[in-house]
Parts: C-alpha cells; sequence; structure tokens
C-alpha cells in the first residue's frame, strides 16, 4: 500500500512538473514563433508558393482586403489570389514592425503589423490560432494606413464609390 501511494505521489509531481513546463512555456517563445510564422506567411505570398500561403490558414479562415466589400472566406480568397500565384508572383509585404498578444493559454494570439506594400503603408491585423502544435491564421485584416492630414482627400476621392457601395445597406 505504501509503495503503491509513493508511486500515484511521484507520477503527480511528475505530471504537475511536465504540466508546469507546458503552461509555463514563455510568452516571448510565442511571440518569437508567431514572428517566424507570419514573415514566412508574406514570403510564402513574395515567392508565389500557394501551398505554403494557404495552408497557413484555418479552414474556417476570413481575409478581410482594403476595399468595403473585401470579405472573404478562405474559399473565396483562393479563388481570388490563384491568378496571382499561378503567374508566379503575388504580393510581396515587408513587415516594418508588428506587436503580438498572447492569451493565457498561449494558444490564441492577435497581432497587428506594420507594412511596406506596393499600396505604400499599410497596416495588417489578425488572429491566429495554436491547434496540435501548430499555428494557423484564423482571421487577417489588411487596411491602407492614411495620414491624418490626407483624410479629407481620401474621403472625396472615394466618395461615389462609397455612394454605390453603401445603397444596398439602405433599408
Amino acid at each position: 500500500m505504501k509503495k503503491a501511494i509513493a508511486l500515484l505521489i511521484s507520477i503527480l509531481v511528475l505530471g504537475a512538473c511536465s504540466t508546469s513546463k507546458i503552461i509555463k512555456k514563455d510568452v516571448e517563445t510565442v511571440k518569437e514563433e508567431v514572428n517566424v510564422f507570419m514573415v514566412n506567411w508574406h514570403k510564402a505570398a513574395a515567392d508565389a508558393n500557394f501551398d505554403n500561403y494557404f495552408n497557413a490558414m484555418s479552414k474556417d479562415a476570413v481575409y478581410i482586403g482594403t476595399a468595403a466589400e473585401e470579405i472573404w472566406t478562405k474559399k473565396e480568397f483562393i479563388g481570388f489570389s490563384k491568378p496571382f500565384f499561378d503567374r508566379g508572383k503575388a504580393w510581396s509585404f515587408t513587415t516594418l514592425e508588428r506587436n503580438v498578444y498572447v492569451n493565457q493559454n498561449k494558444n490564441f494570439v492577435w497581432f497587428d503589423e506594420l507594412l511596406n506594400t506596393w499600396m505604400g503603408t499599410c497596416r495588417g491585423s489578425g488572429v491566429l490560432e495554436n491547434s496540435n502544435g501548430k499555428w494557423q491564421i484564423k482571421q487577417y485584416v489588411l487596411s491602407v494606413a492614411i495620414p491624418n492630414d490626407d483624410v479629407q482627400k481620401v474621403i472625396k476621392a472615394k466618395k461615389e464609390n462609397d455612394a454605390k457601395f453603401l445603397e444596398k445597406y439602405k433599408n
């Protein structure tokens, strides 16, 4: 009986030690994993590596583009993007800075990033989930960064298109 109790205590102590290592995974390590993941995702687009780019997105991923109507499921985004990848040149986004925020369980992150793109300075943000040791994009949002001093010019430039787009939201 004493041996059984001692064995049970040993198993519990060892189990607690191994569990604490999992729970205490360093937040900075998670952030570094996410940074590497995102750099590789952007590189896959620049290299027109279709499989690497889209395998980084979960089955239920959503991509929100710069135009008001651009909110795509993964399947829809593949349909839009495939011709670019097939030509051997998708798009090239270079990260200037990235902020990563990690949940308590360290399996879920959200981030924002400042990007240098063919459109000029853009802002990306997104949500990643780590499931079975693999990070995947759940949502990505791309927006064009507009300096405050230029907002009135942009409002004027897009006024006509906005009016057409907003028609579908009237009653």
